[in-house]
């Protein structure tokens, strides 16, 4: 596609991103909205041969090294010739009382507290901590307006295998990248379809009146105070997850589903509302074409459940399955869904509330261990440990839940401290476990048994 490089337009992502943007100090374009995740590595590393395999990915993929110019008039891309990412290398002190498990989680912990400025160029820092010279803890960092999860995913894929070429491994061709700024143009078309357009029809009617659900802050921080996010961990009890699992399945549901049940009926229960509209974030790849190509296509979908004459868990799962599957039939960027329906989003200019959003991870990629040339890549999933600092997000409470290859669910809570008490979050985690738990095991109970 012959599209030019030093003015393409901006995608809707990052249209919405610009409507939080508060300066390159905080909000969207501050130096803690970060994507960061992480894998083990184990093998010795060509310390050389790795960072050419870093810059090869940012050669690869515009969309780190693609800026967002904000103060010339309408915000555009602008795409910029390749150059080295920062490659951070960490000797991790030995403590042998303690698994390296542990210690890689806390070492992430303290990557996430970092900062990147959306003004460095590439959009990608990576940090090796090395245990020993066979055994190392892979974090990359990006700025979350040129990345996603799934971006990551695709970046450690290919960082793997550009590894492996160096080194003189017999790897297969990766095929050509599609761009970001393809996605935009993509997007743009696509919008100004039929298919669009009844979408936007769906979106009007069913979300007719609608207000997603917001909860009381523990506080309201000073206007103009700046979000401090911590990140709040844990682990659904295995009997629970592995019900949820079955449960589902008897549903023709997935687990999402069924936990998305659960935390609807915990909104239910919290705000004292019937008609609950909840947020949930999707990856917002809507074109396969589009997969494996690295850009913020995280997408918000509104969810509404009617909970007033629901009389079980059983019935909140098939309404929470058939609200999920007509949001996945008609999705379309949250800014055009907002746009059909004026009052969706008036809670988020409410002082004292905010809202929880909801997701569950499920990144394809390298995630189980896989050897690629003569390193072993694993992904770090399983993290207990909770941390007063972590990457921010534009606003409100995002929960997110891991369903591990194992069965295990591991869930994450990121809150502004300046709203919210961890002892808050701690509750509603109990009160959601306890829902989940209940329903599961006794589908057919009332909702206000849970």
């Amino acid at each position: 596609m012959d599209l030019p490089v030093d003015r393409a337009p901006l995608s809707t992502n990052l249209d919405m991103l610009c409507m939080f943007d508060k300066g390159e100090h905080e909000g969207s374009f501050g130096p803690r909205h970060l994507v960061i995740l992480a894998w083990r590595l184990l093998g010795e590393l060509d310390l050389a041969a790795f960072q050419g395999a870093v810059d090869d990915v940012v050669e690869r993929h515009e969309m780190l090294r693609t800026q967002i110019v904000r103060d010339d008039g309408e915000p555009y891309q602008k795409v910029l010739p390749p150059s080295s990412a920062e490659l951070v290398v960490v000797d991790l002190p030995p403590d042998g009382s303690r698994p390296r498990e542990e210690q890689a989680d806390e070492f992430v912990n303290e990557i996430e507290a970092t900062t990147m400025s959306v003004a460095q160029l590439p959009h990608l820092r990576v940090v090796l901590g090395r245990f020993d010279a066979m055994d190392a803890v892979c974090v990359l960092v990006t700025h979350h307006v040129a990345s996603d999860g799934v971006s990551l995913q695709v970046v450690i894929r290919d960082i793997a295998n550009f590894y492996a070429a160096r080194r003189g491994f017999p790897v297969a061709p990766l095929t050509p990248a599609r761009q970001y700024r393809e996605f935009t143009a993509w997007q743009r078309q696509a919008l100004a379809s039929p298919q669009a357009e009844e979408s936007r029809a769906y979106w009007r009617e069913a979300m007719r009146d609608a207000e997603i659900v917001d909860l009381p802050t523990d506080r309201v921080p000073g206007e103009g105070a700046p979000a401090r996010y911590a990140v709040y961990r844990f682990e659904l009890e295995h009997e629970v997850a592995s019900a949820t699992t079955v449960f589902a399945t008897a549903m023709r549901s997935s687990p999402f589903m069924v936990m998305m049940a659960a935390f609807n009926a915990l909104l239910h229960q919290e705000a004292g509302v019937d008609d609950v509209v909840s947020a949930i974030i999707t990856s917002g790849r809507v074109e396969p074409e589009y997969n494996e190509t690295v850009g913020p296509f995280f997408n918000m979908l509104p969810l509404r459940t009617g909970l007033g004459e629901c009389r079980s868990f059983m019935e909140l799962v098939r309404r929470t399955r058939e609200a999920c599957l007509a949001a996945y039939t008609h999705e379309l960027p949250f800014a055009q869904i907002a746009a059909q329906a004026p009052t969706l989003t008036a809670t988020y200019a409410r002082r004292g509330t905010a809202v929880w959003a909801f997701q569950v991870m499920q990144y394809p990629g390298v995630t189980e261990a896989e050897l690629i040339g003569d390193v072993e890549f694993s992904a770090i999933r399983k993290r207990y440990k909770a941390h007063p600092v972590t990457s921010d997000i534009p606003n409100g409470v995002l929960w997110g839940l891991d369903v591990l290859p194992t069965g295990e669910v591991t869930g994450t809570a990121r809150f502004n401290t300046q709203e919210y008490d961890e002892s808050t979050v701690m509750r509603l985690v109990e009160r959601f476990r306890g829902i989940l738990r209940g329903g599961v095991s006794d589908p057919g109970a009332p909702l206000s048994a849970l």
